[in-house]
């Protein structure tokens, strides 16, 4: 018997480590049998092997999805790139200088975010959880939380150093094209987000309060959040009790953006201001990262109402990959679940997948280890998640592994989906909101 007649009769539930880690992975001369999958790495196989408990695709299928998700242009909607393990000796040098609670966090995220670009056995598996993942560029969180220009500074000096120290492999995306380009050259990329609306809060005028929205386009970002969460002079957070409206100001904001070229994202927003967002908006806008109300109630998901408005302005919802916004089996099949709800009621051209996961290092247990634990601190502000709505014994989580790209491709082929309705749920959307969304005279340059 061979390798594809052994894969195609094994019995459901039996060898699965052996089947996603050796065969699928291995020729029988040892090289890769696909690219894809194609790993030593422990994290990497833990999360393949509990999709493919799930999904257990027979190996027609499996092998279609995975061709045709490596010759697609993959767009994650809203995630993160891998992320690197700290320094745990340096982090436990910087606690016994008493460094503050502010100046410790900020070097550990520091570490986490840039670490690919100066240390090799990081770099390494930066750059291996790319290619199993298959993902030719992710909408990157790029700005921390809130409107302070500051704090949304700092994590886009991150990744503009981080891509910048990587520019054989990785790519800081300024219009569509130079994704399309990316993907031909074999290299992936960063397109930015920042989860807030920069603004000086002098409070001014209208005029000076925005006008950070076109110098932060500047900078390189291409998708804004209205809110985080909590209410704001634009709209209310999701997270609040009153599900206030858009102000004025918001739709002031929502005007600037559509005038500079910068996506309007409510992932995080109320569901009135989410609604009256896309009523006010006049270019595509989206929900990022969410999930469906209809299936699974959660203040980070969407209703049917508000995906409707959104999808009427041309955008898309991109699912995300957290059990508490999915519900039921909070795994790889009900991910689907969502994605099959949107293409159904709305339409194949207004869903997307949008993470809002990272890989994490395999070196980061280890380092953890060395880091001294500090007090435990109040929530930070922007937090405000209602007790409940995060944290719980999700025993899929590990399906819903950011490495796991090509495994949703192949359960979206189980699912019935043509080639060119899977391209555009697992990119193509993302792309068509992206080129849709610049100004005229950047569009001629997009080409």
């Amino acid at each position: 018997m061979n390798r594809r007649t052994f894969l195609q009769a094994a019995p459901v539930g039996i060898g699965l480590s052996y089947l996603s880690s050796n065969l699928l992975a291995q020729n029988e001369n040892g090289t890769a049998r696909h690219p894809l999958l194609a790993t030593q790495n422990p994290i990497i196989i833990r999360g393949r092997d509990a999709a493919m408990g799930v999904l257990k695709p027979n190996a027609k299928d499996l092998e279609h999805g995975l061709n045709l998700h490596e010759e697609s242009i993959v767009f994650d909607s809203y995630g993160f790139a891998p992320r690197a393990s700290v320094d745990g000796e340096a982090l436990a040098k910087l606690d016994a200088a008493h460094a503050s609670d502010v100046e410790f966090g900020e070097a550990r995220t520091n570490m986490s975010m840039i670490r690919p670009a100066t240390e090799p056995k990081e770099r390494e598996e930066f750059q291996e959880a790319f290619r199993c993942a298959g993902v030719t560029c992710i909408f990157q969180n790029a700005g921390e939380e809130g409107q302070a220009v500051p704090r949304l500074l700092q994590r886009l000096a991150r990744f503009t150093f981080l891509t910048d120290m990587q520019r054989d492999v990785l790519v800081r995306a300024s219009l569509p094209v130079d994704i399309e380009n990316a993907k031909k050259a074999g290299k992936h990329c960063l397109y930015l987000t920042g989860n807030g609306t920069p603004l000086p809060q002098t409070w001014i005028s209208v005029q000076e309060e925005l006008a950070y929205v076109q110098y932060f386009f500047q900078l390189g970002i291409r998708m804004m959040h209205l809110t985080y969460n909590r209410r704001n002079m634009l709209a209310d957070g999701c997270a609040e009790t009153a599900n206030g409206g858009l102000s004025d100001f918001g739709r002031a904001a929502i005007a600037e953006m559509n005038r500079v070229g910068v996506i309007v994202d409510v992932a995080h927003t109320g569901w009135r201001s989410s609604r009256e967002a896309a009523e006010a908006s006049t270019k595509p806008m989206v929900a990022s990262h969410t999930a469906c109300n209809a299936i699974n109630e959660h203040i980070r998901a969407k209703p049917d109402d508000v995906i409707k408005a959104i999808c009427n302005t041309g955008g898309l919802v991109g699912i995300c990959l957290i059990p508490n916004f999915l519900g039921g089996s909070g795994d790889i099949s009900r991910l689907l679940d969502h994605i099959d709800y949107v293409v159904k009621k709305f339409g194949i051209d207004h869903v997307a997948i949008g993470t809002d996961v990272a890989h994490t290092s395999q070196y980061s247990a280890e380092e953890n280890k060395k880091v001294p634990k500090r007090d435990r601190r109040r929530s930070r502000f922007a937090a405000l998640w209602p007790s409940g709505s995060l944290g719980g014994n999700w025993p899929g989580r590990a399906t819903l592994a950011w490495t796991n790209w090509p495994l949703i491709t192949v359960g979206l082929v189980q699912r019935g989906y043509s080639d060119e309705e899977i391209q555009k749920i697992i990119g193509g959307n993302v792309m068509r909101v992206c080129k849709e969304v610049l100004p005229e005279e950047l569009q001629r340059l997009n080409g």
